[in-house]
């Protein structure tokens, strides 16, 4: 099982970064990230590891990158999961203690959102 790295609700997202890059997954082909991920070492460190970005660049870089709009768009769909998955309201406030309680109970949500394409799909 994957560890879970868990930050506060106020803390940036750059902060997970690191810890979610040191989990034992295959390197990303492609990070496709919003504005929050912008960073000159994200950028770098996905560089170094053979892939690419997809970052929309913050409006106060000098330089700015082009960013494809197709692949872009694709993150909307994990938008939308996650919005899903926020619809159960001990997934959205963290309810739980520990993070391995509420990394269970985003699992049993997110097989929950899988089980039920599967009812009634006749």
């Amino acid at each position: 099982m994957l560890g879970i790295a868990l930050t506060p609700g106020e803390a940036h997202d750059v902060r997970g970064y690191e810890a979610l890059m040191d989990e034992p997954a295959p390197d990303p082909k492609v990070l496709v990230a919003d504005r929050g991920y912008d960073a000159d070492a994200i950028r770098t460190d996905i560089e170094a590891r053979g892939g690419k970005t997809v970052i929309p660049t913050k409006r106060n870089r000098k330089v700015q990158v082009p960013v494809d709009r197709a692949i872009y768009a694709l993150r909307n769909r994990i938008e939308r999961a996650i919005n899903r998955l926020k619809n159960a309201r001990r997934v959205a406030t963290r309810y739980d203690k520990t993070a391995d309680s509420f990394l269970g109970f985003v699992q049993l949500s997110a097989a929950s959102l899988w089980l039920s394409h599967f009812v009634n799909a006749t």
